[in-house]
């Protein structure tokens, strides 16, 4: 039986630059009602989506790690703040910390569950971000998370149905 991730991955291949395509039109001219589509969207989403299938978040990306993140982390492990930004962290060029490796350090792999799930950081939390702005705003992350995240796939999925009769329109 094949892998989840390896089917998803090629299911991306297949529909990437169709969504993407999509997004930007999207991005162009936005239909008035578009905000109206996102909770029920999300609702639709979650029912079908199982994190634990998929973990690709924790192993392709990294969460930006707030002040209050890495204080409640370091904590949890008995340890300073910049021990723990020196053990696990690097600051990118614009100045945001994130993991230094990838996957997650606190993925564990076997179960596909984080080990700091309850402290987890809030961009973990939050993730994939569908309803954290209004659409329109987010149209840039999900081009990028459509790419390893199901939830936002199926999102921009059914966002397409919801929005277009006639998806091949907006096919690259």
């Amino acid at each position: 039986m094949p892998d989840a991730r390896q089917t998803f991955k090629e299911t991306v291949a297949t529909h990437k630059a169709t969504m993407n395509g999509f997004l930007a039109a999207l991005e162009k001219e936005p239909p008035e009602q578009l905000d109206t589509y996102a909770d029920p969207l999300d609702r639709d989403v979650w029912a079908e989506t199982d994190c634990l299938t998929c973990s690709n978040c924790c192993r392709n990306m990294t969460p930006v790690f707030t002040v209050a993140d890495i204080k409640r982390i370091a904590t949890h492990f008995r340890m300073s703040v910049p021990a723990f930004k020196a053990k696990w962290l690097y600051q990118n060029k614009n100045g945001a910390w994130m993991n230094r490796l990838q996957p997650c350090p606190f993925l564990n792999l076997q179960t596909n569950k984080c080990s700091i799930y309850a402290i987890r950081p809030e961009d973990c939390a939050g993730f994939p971000h569908l309803t954290k702005k209004s659409v329109v705003e987010y149209l840039h992350v999900h081009k990028q998370n459509i790419e390893f995240c199901p939830a936002t796939f199926k999102f921009v999925e059914k966002l397409m149905q919801l929005v277009s009769a006639d998806v091949d329109k907006f096919a690259v």
